[in-house]
């Protein structure tokens, strides 16, 4: 029989140097020797020296206030783990826990050339007349996915967009033509950017809900959309439900993992993934 894997020997004032970091990510701000120092479960006077080596290491600057953060070390290595992340790669397994943890079918989107593009789509177990399929590009008017990328484009790129509707699903305006935003168009994205949830109700596919949140990176834009949709009223598709919920907090992480601290739901690191 193998014999059990010894856990390896590591310099337990590295591991305290970590629970500093660690209470600064978690923070998200600039913080002071004593705030830092709580946060990290030890005293002032223990921490100090810490402190010192990472500032001289250039993991650690100092602001104008005197308050620790990120030093040009810290940021050399978050862009180069940056560069090496793949968003759609990163977000598979979350989708895959969606499907599997809700029983609802389970998309993401990025944003393609021509619009809103769905590049993973992880079917419901219960049969389900879900009209999407990978590459299918769907409407910034008319469909949940679409309109969370909308509301987080710039006006100008957003009016560009919207003359190609008629090339996307639910496109299509009653003449054939590109459809036009309602009356309330501009409220609706207001009003996403302020949940950062919406929902599309038996519309554009009778008879199937859909609830959608974005996944910021760390420039603060949407990188991609994540959705469940199911059979109209066979889940909760209200925000406080467990299916925003379980989507919000994914999107958290993913947010959270693609450097968006500040940009993500709030500014608390999130739980890890069950």
């Amino acid at each position: 029989m193998n014999e059990p894997t010894k856990p390896q020997r590591g310099i337990q004032a590295l591991e305290s140097t970590g629970a500093l970091l660690e209470a600064l990510v978690a923070a998200a701000r600039p913080l002071p020797l004593n705030s830092l120092a709580r946060d990290a479960g030890m005293a002032p006077a223990k921490a100090h020296p810490h402190l010192v080596s990472l500032q001289r290491a250039g993991l650690l600057s100092r602001d104008a206030s005197g308050n620790f953060e990120a030093g040009a070390l810290s940021l050399e290595l978050g862009l180069m783990a940056l560069q090496r992340l793949s968003p759609t790669g990163e977000a598979e397994p979350e989708v895959l826990a969606l499907a599997q943890a809700t029983g609802l079918s389970a998309a993401m989107a990025v944003l393609g050339p021509v619009g809103p593009t769905v590049v993973r789509l992880e079917e419901a177990m219960r049969p389900q007349h879900v009209s999407l399929r990978i590459g299918t590009v769907l409407s910034l008017v008319n469909t949940a996915i679409g309109r969370t990328f909308a509301a987080f484009l710039p006006a100008a790129v957003l009016d560009g967009m919207l003359a190609q509707e008629s090339v996307r699903m639910a496109g299509l305006g009653a003449d054939g033509r590109a459809a036009k935003p309602p009356k309330d168009f501009a409220g609706r994205l207001a009003d996403i950017r302020t949940h950062r949830l919406d929902t599309a109700l038996s519309n554009p596919v009778p008879g199937i809900d859909t609830v959608a949140v974005p996944v910021f990176d760390h420039t603060g834009e949407v990188t991609l959309v994540l959705a469940l949709m199911g059979s109209s009223g066979s889940f909760d598709t209200t925000h406080e439900g467990e299916p925003a919920r379980a989507l919000i907090a994914a999107a958290h992480r993913l947010s959270w993992r693609f450097g968006a601290v500040g940009r993500s739901l709030d500014d608390n690191p999130p739980d890890s993934a069950a």
